[in-house]
């Protein structure tokens, strides 16, 4: 009995150490790695939107790795999508306090104070970072960003006009510097001449000078101008006025109204708007109307897409016109390829005739249900900083009566001065 004991006992403690280590064994093979749980806490953010559980897992992989400066980042961008701008700016500065030439923690952090509102702040950000990355296209055009909401145009040109020379095919760079350019200077002085001649339609051709002024303001743009056109031998003076009212980041709004002193050569009073949305991926987006008035009122809505792909700017644009009996459509496709900051050269095929066009708008009065063909062709250049000129030209087909058709011949030329 006592011999049975005695064997049994060290065959408990073989047992019990099978098993410890069995156990061991088991735990080693279980625990993951902080990589392992990050790309959990990845797939939780990015599939399933759960930041609860992708906070969770980003903390648990802290732990193991509490240095590990891309999970912390990550956490940082997970508690700016969840709406946690205290959270998530700690977050950023513990990383850029131990390394302050981390890109992607300032990009970051440079998000998410330009969403809160904080543009001073987030420029801040971006200059400190571009001390260490002074090419990065990503911190350009944030810190572009920041300098336009802050109104500060002619830096925001500078700094974009950097980036476009790292990078010349940016669209999103491109289409934000389109839109300052202008603002950059806050007076313009422009003047143009449109010559129209026909083959079969008049005898004459057209003449029309304009003169244009405009100030840019913290509302927008406001424009005045005046055209002098020489038409059917006949003199007249129309005045405008355009405005380009801001809305938000989002939108803003186009507004026109003119008169006439003579309705013959032109509409006696016109009016316009349209409400513009600039959308994601450098995507712009319009819908609006255009007033006429002949001896009847003429109504015409308008919608247009535009898009920066690259070097290239497209632009796709209807003009709907009811009529008692029918519907009147028109179309036009423009593109442009810029080729040094805002220089460009421009194709546009359309159908039909534009509302917004000043040398054409005329044969709107009669004929506007009566087909027309149309390309052009234009260039502007920028020199000297503050001065641009444009040519234009464009072979236009026109049924000016029914299955009855004549040529038209339009080139422009324009002079603009910023100051």
């Amino acid at each position: 009995m006592i011999h049975f004991m005695s064997c049994k006992k060290p065959l408990f403690t073989v047992l019990l150490l099978t098993a410890s280590i069995f156990s061991n064994v088991l735990v080693a093979q279980t625990q993951l790695s902080s990589d392992e749980i990050f790309q959990q806490a990845r797939k939780a953010a990015f599939e399933n939107k759960d930041y609860a559980s992708a906070t969770a897992l980003s903390k648990k992989a802290l732990e193991i790795s509490p240095d590990y400066a891309d999970i912390r980042i990550f956490l940082g961008r997970v508690y700016t999508w969840w709406n946690k701008p205290d959270s998530a700016s700690e977050c950023f500065e513990k990383v850029l306090n131990e390394h302050p030439e981390n890109e992607d923690a300032a990009s970051a952090f440079a998000d998410l104070t330009y969403w809160n509102q904080q543009p001073e702040r987030s420029l801040l950000i971006c200059e400190n970072a571009l001390a260490f990355h002074p090419q990065s296209k990503a911190l350009l055009l944030k810190k572009g960003k920041n300098l336009i909401e802050l109104k500060r145009y002619a830096e925001a040109n500078s700094s974009l006009a950097v980036l476009l020379k790292t990078d010349p095919k940016d669209a999103e760079a491109r289409s934000l510097l389109e839109k300052v350019k202008d603002k950059s200077a806050k007076n313009k002085i422009g003047v143009s001449y449109d010559f129209a001649s026909f083959d079969k339609q008049f005898d004459n051709p057209w003449h029309i000078v304009s003169v244009d002024y405009s100030r840019s303001t913290k509302a927008g743009s406001f424009i005045g101008r005046v055209n002098y056109p020489n038409r059917f031998k006949t003199s007249a003076l129309q005045f405008e006025t355009d405005a380009y009212p801001h809305i938000s980041k989002t939108f803003y709004s186009y507004l026109n109204a003119g008169f006439s002193d003579k309705s013959g050569v032109f509409p006696q009073y016109r009016a316009g708007f349209s409400l513009y949305a600039n959308l994601p991926k450098s995507f712009e987006a319009e819908a609006g109307f255009r007033y006429l008035y002949f001896s009847d009122a003429t109504w015409i809505y308008t919608g247009s897409v535009g898009k920066y792909f690259k070097n290239y700017w497209f632009n796709f644009r209807t003009y709907i016109t009811p009529a008692k009996e029918s519907v009147s459509n028109s179309y036009s496709l423009t593109s442009r390829y810029y080729f040094k900051e805002t220089n460009y050269f421009g194709l546009a095929l359309s159908t039909g005739i534009s509302p917004d066009e000043t040398a054409n708008n005329i044969q709107l009065a009669n004929i506007y249900k009566l087909k027309s063909h149309r390309i052009s062709a234009d260039y502007r250049s920028t020199f000297k900083k503050f001065n641009s000129i444009l040519f234009s030209f464009s072979l236009i087909q026109d049924e000016y009566l029914p299955k009855i058709t004549g040529n038209e011949y339009l080139f422009s030329v324009g002079y603009q001065r910023r100051f």
